[in-house]
């Protein structure tokens, strides 16, 4: 297999090496200063939002997505040296370029698998880059890496959703500007083992969500993405409209 660069990725790895050298990098301690500075540590530094304008009119925006018809439409080969490009700066390039975790993967659940309601309600901002997301998954009690563990309940009554469970290090979910949680939990205990899950959208202002508190990870807070919830869901209800895909898909 030939693994070497192609014209697009080289021509896009070296504007994003002009960028990075321009404007990322003279950023950085200006983007240090500002999140120091910040009264809520997870709230978007005014260098970020600058960054983020320059690196869209530059057309250096959502690169991360393959479908084309939302972002570049690279392949993971393609789109693999420019993460070599933006992870100089962890902190910073990944989502001045809206390339940054876990509004990523949830951007590529809803293009993949959204409803046209829920790509114009969650998508389309978050491709914007006008909100962040939350991905909701890992429960305290068990090894939720192994995901056919978790507890949380979604059940149905009648024309809704019922959600109740605990949900920690909840990536995304302290940002102000998060407007959506990607909920997984299980929505047929009887069903065979790998089909029992579904995901379900919930908005953060849902009444019986509660977003308790953040967790450090390796001693940081990581203020500026979103940080790491602590997240209860207290018979949550939203319509049924909210599933992502069907049950147990």
């Amino acid at each position: 297999m030939d693994f070497a660069f192609d014209q697009t990725t080289l021509d896009l790895r070296g504007r994003l090496e002009d960028f990075f050298e321009t404007h990322i990098l003279p950023a950085e301690e200006v983007f240090a200063r500002q999140t120091e500075a910040l009264e809520n540590p997870w709230a978007t530094p005014e260098v970020m939002e600058e960054l983020k304008a320059k690196a869209r009119a530059e057309g250096l925006w959502n690169l991360f997505l393959p479908d084309p018809e939302h972002g570049a439409g690279l392949t993971n080969l393609q789109y693999a040296p420019l993460c070599e490009v933006m992870g100089r700066s962890p902190f910073l390039a990944p989502e001045v370029f809206n390339c940054s975790a876990p509004d990523t993967g949830n951007m590529e659940l809803l293009a993949q698998f959204g409803t046209t309601e829920q790509k114009r309600r969650y998508l389309e901002p978050l491709l914007d880059g006008r909100t962040r997301s939350a991905f909701s998954m890992t429960e305290p009690l068990v090894a939720s890496s192994d995901a056919t563990n978790i507890a949380t309940r979604i059940r149905r009554e009648a024309d809704e959703y019922v959600i109740s469970g605990r949900k920690w290090f909840t990536s995304g979910a302290m940002s102000p500007r998060c407007d959506l949680l990607i909920v997984m939990g299980v929505s047929d205990p009887d069903a065979e083992r790998h089909r029992r899950q579904s995901m379900i959208l919930v908005h953060p202002q849902t009444p019986g969500v509660d977003i308790r508190r953040s967790l450090h990870v390796l001693g940081y807070l990581d203020g500026a993405h979103g940080g790491h919830a602590e997240v209860f869901y207290d018979d949550v209800r939203v319509p049924l409209d909210s599933l992502l895909g069907t049950e147990g898909d």
